[in-house]
């Protein structure tokens, strides 16, 4: 299975959202899991990686954790600096 299908982009939904989305890649054979969020969504997609493991599959581990700053461009015409992060869950 490719790496890349395995993500899931953290946004402005609830973080079951995102947790059904995890659950439902491990349970398509998936061995890891990289939920990737920037900004605002960071703390959703801590929230999204502890329901996950706390209370729905207790054999998923946190594998990595990486952070990051990204320059996106602003609505003024500049650029300014988004915080970003991806959680790796293994099975």
């Amino acid at each position: 299975m490719d790496e890349e299908e395995n993500i899931v982009y953290v946004g402005n939904k609830a973080p079951m959202s995102y947790v059904i989305a995890v659950i439902t890649e491990f349970e398509q054979g998936a061995k890891n899991v990289t939920l990737k969020a920037r900004g605002r969504a960071i703390s959703r997609a801590v929230d999204a990686a502890e329901i996950t493991r706390n209370r729905f599959m207790e054999d998923v581990t946190v594998e990595n954790i990486s952070i990051d700053t990204e320059e996106i461009e602003s609505e003024e015409g500049g650029t300014r600096n988004v915080s970003s992060m991806e959680i790796v869950l293994t099975k």
